[in-house]
């Protein structure tokens, strides 16, 4: 079946391209992809895959059904772009001002489009079913849990999810078991102290400079904390105070992101920036509280499902390196907390990375995702009947 699969991805590369540019001309952001949703509806009707009745406000799930009874395996692709400029100078660069496909959903959307297509070509000779996730929303990482909330994940018994990855090969595929990308959560710490007249500072507490002081304090948070074998980051990207230069606020917000790859580094950061914000603050006569807005977990591939890809892309001739940990993260581990499955990184070897003004891809890549997530869901429905 695998030569078959490679022949029928192939034998639409054209027709993906064209999904790919199309999709590209019309970026929508995040919980707004009306019109992409209502295109992908448009073309699995017309290849006669049945759209599964999810309420979902953007996004949809669609289904290839076996003739036979068997497992549920889910591919997912995401759907949305990012409030970016495009500064590529494409013959189909995004006709929308200040918004555009920076990160290559158009891409990872046309791949799992045509997984299906050719699925569905195979479908008298499936066991089973594989659900297609065109997820919304992955940019502020809501989509997945809305999805999951929905009822998407109910049987699914593995799923699997890919990323471009621009600085890896193009026509490579990265796989890695265990860990992959990392926990991402918000923190948010507001500083409060005395007001005052920035001539008289000895008549204030300065919120700002105690808020300097919490900046500099959490930059030995990892490095004099956290285990050396643990990566972890710690960042502070916001530090809002004041509106006056000869006015000492009495509050200052700072706002930035903890990550990790570990569970337990994750919960040994938030009790530890907990204490060393309250008390650096209290050092300088200041309050300080922090807030944590969860974000998604790290993305953890199951050994026997990264194997599982590994194999599949060698079937398929395709060559497989050693997938890179990235600090970036990614809901979809919200999926893999409910059922073993794999992230991967196939290559496309461009200049610019993910978010950038002029990211490209190669879109040669895109039949050999098709294929390579088609032959996956074949053997992962054959794996998991065994």
């Amino acid at each position: 079946m695998d030569k078959r699969i490679w022949s029928a991805a192939t034998a639409l590369q054209t027709r993906l391209v064209e999904v790919r540019q199309t999709l590209h001309r019309h970026p929508e952001l995040s919980l707004e992809e009306h019109w992409t949703t209502a295109q992908i509806r448009e073309w699995l009707s017309a290849a006669g895959i049945p759209v599964l009745p999810f309420d979902l406000p953007t996004g949809l799930i669609a289904e290839v059904r076996g003739a036979k009874p068997g497992p549920t395996v889910a591919l997912r692709a995401d759907i949305d772009a990012l409030p970016v400029q495009e500064e590529t100078g494409l013959h189909y660069a995004s006709e929308i001002a200040g918004r555009m496909h920076a990160c290559g959903h158009d891409f990872h959307t046309a791949v799992v489009l045509g997984a299906a297509l050719v699925l569905q070509g195979l479908k008298d000779e499936l066991a089973g079913t594989v659900r297609i996730f065109f997820q919304p929303a992955e940019e502020n990482t809501h989509g997945a849990r809305m999805l999951i909330g929905a009822g998407a994940m109910e049987g699914v018994q593995a799923v699997f999810g890919l990323h471009n990855k621009p600085d890896l090969a193009a026509g490579y595929v990265g796989v890695k078991p265990g860990p992959l990308m990392a926990s991402a959560d918000l923190i948010e710490i507001t500083v409060t102290g005395k007001g005052g007249h920035a001539a008289i500072p000895n008549a204030t507490i300065d919120p700002v400079v105690a808020g300097s002081a919490i900046v500099m304090a959490l930059q030995t948070a990892v490095s004099r904390t956290v285990s050396p074998l643990e990566p972890a980051v710690v960042s502070v990207g916001s530090f809002q105070a004041g509106t006056a230069h000869n006015v000492i606020p009495s509050e200052a917000l700072l706002r930035g992101t903890i990550r990790a790859f570990s569970p337990a580094v994750r919960e040994q950061l938030r009790t530890l920036l907990t204490r060393m914000v309250r008390e650096v603050a209290a050092g300088y006569g200041a309050a300080a509280e922090i807030r944590f807005v969860e974000g998604p977990p790290a993305v953890t591939n199951d050994p026997s499902m990264a194997d599982l890809v590994r194999r599949s892309a060698e079937r398929l001739g395709l060559p497989v390196a050693e997938a890179a940990q990235t600090t970036g993260a990614e809901d979809f581990a919200e999926y893999q907390q409910l059922a073993p499955g794999c992230f991967v990184w196939l290559g496309t070897g461009t200049a610019e990375g993910w978010h950038h003004p002029k990211f490209m891809v190669d879109e040669s890549m895109i039949h050999k995702g098709s294929a390579l997530f088609a032959q996956v869901a074949v053997d992962a429905l054959a794996s998991l009947a065994r």
